[in-house]
């Protein structure tokens, strides 16, 4: 087949999340296309040849360019997976699934900012600019008072326009879109699907969105905590188990089953592990701090959106389903999609009691009563939620190559120290004059 000249971009996705691509003549789509995995901290300098070979029903035309298709990858070590690939992962939590008797349909709401920032770290300039310059139809957007304004014309309302237009080119309908609470900032909602599939959808979201902010002069920020003082961006998201038309976690009475309560135990016991998986960086933890609507406590409620797992009103069965709050768009999502299932999977066989749902405000407990009540904390930092990880992760082993969590460890401790290592300005307001 003649290329006639366009060209396809080839898309992988590292272990901590990041996407890279590699450009080649279309026609060199199904022939061998190895990368370095060395440069991108999977595989060691002295044995890095992987190859990359193209996912059916990814290899769409770009909107913004005719003469270029994209296509999501699978990474191959010869004729075997890698063991490094996470949409492997994702890939085969839902043949474990399917092993189970059970299909796991899950979709994420992913957040983000759009604005102008500038930044410098080294060893004598550190500063930070950030700029969030939304103007709307009726004035300036003030702190934590933006949820699902009225936008239209401003930059984010364009932004989620465009976006939603590629996305949809490209084969993602787009379920919601609004503004988010903080100025410069919106939600996009994934279609619903299996692991590996909607993190395809993630990837390509985030993909897009940084695109189309590009286009308009601006930067998309996924960073779970960019403004202080100001709601951060969380990836919520949301699973049922299913077989056939059936879900399991439809209770016409209590509006969650027994089954889907020991779902809830599942995610609620490994939480603290899980974290270093949904939330993996340093800065989720500035995220993961009372008043924001983001969780602390490993607790559940219906409608409570102060818990790690939110029971989401419903109409009817198709829509029964729990709400993980916990996780981030910095996640690798095969990895996180993944790790969420596995762990409410790990309740369900072992009947895991998650307790009492939780009816009050989380944020207005006070010490006593959290320890009364058994509730468990997130972990404070990523270094913890790693070492949470080192020692509970039975859960993930039926599906996570022990290869690949020894790794994802060792990445993650690296960057926790790394990052806490650097002095920030909030450290200078506060010890300059001491």
């Amino acid at each position: 087949m003649s290329n006639n000249g366009k060209w396809i971009e080839m898309h992988y996705v590292d272990l901590a999340g990041r996407t890279h691509a590699v450009s080649v003549p279309y026609d060199v789509l199904h022939k061998e296309v190895y990368i370095d995995a060395s440069s991108v901290g999977m595989l060691d300098i002295s044995n890095s040849d992987l190859l990359l070979r193209p996912i059916e029903g990814t290899i769409t035309e770009l909107p913004w360019d005719r003469n270029t298709y994209r296509a999501l990858t699978s990474i191959w070590d010869g004729d075997s997976r890698f063991w490094g690939d996470s949409r492997w992962v994702a890939e085969k939590t839902s043949s474990y699934l399917t092993s189970k008797n059970y299909r796991v349909v899950v979709g994420a709401e992913v957040e983000f900012f759009i604005h102008k920032v500038r930044y410098e770290v080294n060893g004598v300039h550190q500063y930070l600019n950030i700029i969030n310059d939304e103007e709307a139809p009726y004035g300036i957007f003030y702190k934590k008072r933006a949820y699902q304004a009225i936008d239209l014309g401003s930059v984010t309302y364009n932004l989620r326009v465009k976006a939603i237009k590629y996305l949809t080119l490209m084969g993602i309908n787009v379920k919601k879109a609004h503004h988010e609470v903080a100025p410069n900032q919106s939600e996009l909602v994934t279609p619903s699907g299996s692991p590996e599939v909607v993190g395809d959808h993630i990837v390509t979201l985030k993909y897009v969105v940084r695109k189309v902010a590009g286009e308009l002069g601006y930067v998309a920020n996924f960073m779970p905590k960019p403004i202080a003082n100001d709601n951060g961006s969380g990836m919520h998201v949301h699973v049922s188990l299913w077989t056939g038309n059936s879900n399991f976690f439809w209770d016409s009475e209590d509006n969650i089953s027994q089954l889907g309560r020991y779902f809830i135990g599942g995610i609620l016991e490994h939480g603290r592990s899980l974290a270093a998986i949904v939330a993996p960086t340093v800065n989720s933890y500035k995220r993961l701090v009372p008043g924001y609507e983001a969780p602390i406590y490993l607790a559940w409620g219906f409608s409570n959106r102060s818990v790690a797992v939110r029971i989401p009103k419903t109409l009817g069965p198709s829509g029964a389903r729990i709400e993980f709050r916990v996780p981030d768009p910095l996640a690798n999502p095969y990895l996180a999609l993944s790790a969420i299932t596995l762990a409410g999977l790990d309740g369900v066989q072992k009947k895991i009691d998650p307790g009492d749902p939780l009816e009050t405000n989380s944020y207005m407990l006070r010490s006593w009563e959290i320890k009364e009540l058994g509730i468990k904390l997130l972990p404070e930092n990523l270094m913890r939620a790693v070492e949470e990880l080192e020692t509970d992760n039975s859960y993930l082993r039926p599906v996570f190559p022990k290869e690949l969590l020894s790794k994802y460890i060792e990445i993650k401790k690296a960057e926790a120290l790394k990052v806490n290592s650097v002095p920030t300005p909030a450290e200078f307001a506060e010890y300059l004059w001491w």
